[in-house]
C-alpha cells in the first residue's frame, strides 16, 4: 500500500492510536516529522506498538544532525522537504529508503539523480494531476510520490495520470477529530484511502 500517512504535532499521548488506527484501515507507513516536538521519541513509539505491520519513517529531515537522530531512533525510511544532497546520499550510502521532497522538473530530476527511492511532488495539489501527466512525459521511470491536498475523492484523477503513490496529512488529521480522540474517525478515513487506491489501481 504506497500510501504514507504523515503525522505532524501530534500529541504523545495520541501517536499510538493514532498509529493503530492507521494501521487497522491498511496504511503500511507512518512518517513522523521531525519537526514534532519530541519527534525522535514518537517515532519509537509509533513502531514500538505496529511492530512489523508498518513501516515508521522520520519526515521533514533537512540536515544530517536531523537524519542520524532519525536513524538513532529506528525510521525505517527518510523524507525530505525539498532536494537536500547531503542527505539524500547518505540515506542511499547506508541503504535507508528516502524520499525527497521536489516540485519543478529540475528538483525532480536531481532529486532521482542522487538516488531516490520515489520522488515526493509537493506540494501536488498546487498544479494538479496535469502536471504529473507532464512530468511523466520526460521522466516516464521517476516513480512519483504525490504529497499535499489529496483526497480519496481526487485520489483516482492522480492514480490516471501516473502517480506512484501518496503522502497524506490534513485530510486524514483534521484537528476537531484529533482533539476530540475520535479515532474511529480516523480509521474510516485511511481506509476510505486505501479503498480508493485499490479501486483505481483495479481499473
Amino acid at each position: 500500500m504506497p500510501l504514507i500517512a504523515i503525522l505532524r504535532n501530534l500529541a504523545p499521548s495520541a501517536v499510538e492510536p493514532v498509529a493503530l488506527a492507521l494501521r487497522d484501515a491498511g496504511i503500511t507507513a507512518l512518517e513522523v516529522t521531525m519537526n514534532t516536538p519530541d519527534a525522535a521519541a514518537q517515532i519509537r513509539a509509533a513502531a514500538a506498538c505496529v511492530g512489523n505491520t508498518a513501516a515508521v519513517g522520520a519526515g521533514t529531515v533537512t540536515s544530517l544532525e536531523e537524519l542520524a537522530c532519525a536513524q538513532a531512533a529506528g525510521a525505517s525510511f527518510v523524507v525530505t522537504p525539498v532536494v537536500i544532497p547531503d542527505v539524500i546520499t547518505a540515506c542511499v550510502r547506508c541503504g535507508l529508503p528516502v524520499f525527497p521532497g521536489a516540485f519543478t522538473p529540475g528538483e525532480v530530476f536531481e532529486a532521482h539523480r542522487l538516488g531516490a527511492t520515489m520522488v515526493k511532488l509537493f506540494p501536488a495539489s498546487r498544479l494538479g494531476p496535469g502536471y504529473i501527466r507532464d512530468l511523466r512525459g520526460p521522466f516516464p521511470k521517476i516513480p512519483l510520490l504525490a504529497t499535499g491536498g489529496i483526497t480519496p475523492e481526487t485520489m483516482p484523477e492522480y492514480i490516471a495520470a501516473g502517480a506512484a503513490g501518496f503522502g497524506i496529512s490534513g485530510p486524514l488529521f483534521p484537528p476537531e477529530r484529533v482533539k476530540a480522540g475520535d479515532w474511529a474517525w480516523v480509521k474510516n478515513q485511511a481506509a476510505r484511502f486505501c479503498a480508493a487506491w485499490q479501486q483505481a489501481r483495479n481499473r
